[in-house]
């Protein structure tokens, strides 16, 4: 297993106390809800940021998390942490490459290890629907007390609605004022048919400034937007423009 160090973020006082409560609201849904899967409507809704938060938060109260990176596409998650040294992922295990034990990171951080998601196959979506990667989440499940999963926008490709298949329970993530209600129903309608529980949505990125609810996670005025909305191409194509 390779050790890496990563950098945890320096949330505010809002930030903070949001993903706490995010945290104790995931641990009242029972301890049954192991693998859980985090997906948006779009991209650049801060979703990759939210899942690492809970996931350092929840391994700071002595929960052992899995953070694993399925966004095979176009993974946000290894340009949010630190990490030198050449590792394996999700793609290599999941075409016979690499073991599990290969494409597990430990982390300075006591009780929290990352798997990311590997260089972007061809068939993305054939290899999260392969049944070895059923046998992976039920090796994990014994292993582990939580396996946060980081996901492809539903509103993109169909692969979240693959993954959600497979866990325990789904959350969305959703930036205030980003995507119109009748598209976040159609997203969440899709959710539904895959047959696994919705244990709730995040409101991300909130603008306390106009706001007086509490709660929500992010503080729009300091993390802003990760970047303009995304559409006329297919995803996990990138656009160097656009960085």
């Amino acid at each position: 297993m390779k050790y890496i160090e990563i950098k945890k973020p320096n949330l505010d006082y809002y930030s903070a106390e949001a993903c706490k409560s995010l945290r104790t609201n995931l641990q009242f849904c029972g301890s049954d809800k192991k693998a859980i899967v985090f997906t948006s409507c779009t991209q650049n809704e801060g979703k990759t940021y939210v899942v690492l938060n809970l996931a350092i938060s929840l391994s700071e109260i002595g929960k052992k998390v899995l953070l694993l990176d399925a966004d095979l596409r176009k993974s946000a998650l290894l340009g949010r942490v630190d990490v030198v040294a050449s590792v394996k992922g999700m793609t290599h295990f999941l075409s016979k490459q690499a073991s599990l034990v290969d494409i597990i990171c430990q982390t300075n951080v006591p009780n929290f290890y990352i798997a990311f998601a590997g260089p972007v196959p061809p068939n993305p979506s054939e290899l999260l629907s392969d049944t070895y990667f059923d046998h992976m989440l039920a090796a994990l499940r014994e292993s582990y007390d939580y396996i946060l999963i980081d996901s492809p926008p539903l509103g993109s490709v169909v692969d979240s609605a693959i993954i959600a298949s497979k866990c325990d329970g789904s959350v969305i993530v959703i930036e205030e004022g980003w995507n119109s209600y009748r598209f976040e129903q159609d997203i969440k309608r899709q959710l539904e048919k895959t047959g696994t529980p919705i244990l709730g949505a995040i409101l991300n990125k909130v603008d306390y400034s106009k706001s007086s609810h509490y709660g929500y996670y992010g503080k729009y005025g300091k993390y802003g937007k990760y970047g303009s909305k995304y559409y006329g191409e297919p995803y996990g194509k990138t656009d160097s423009s656009k960085k």
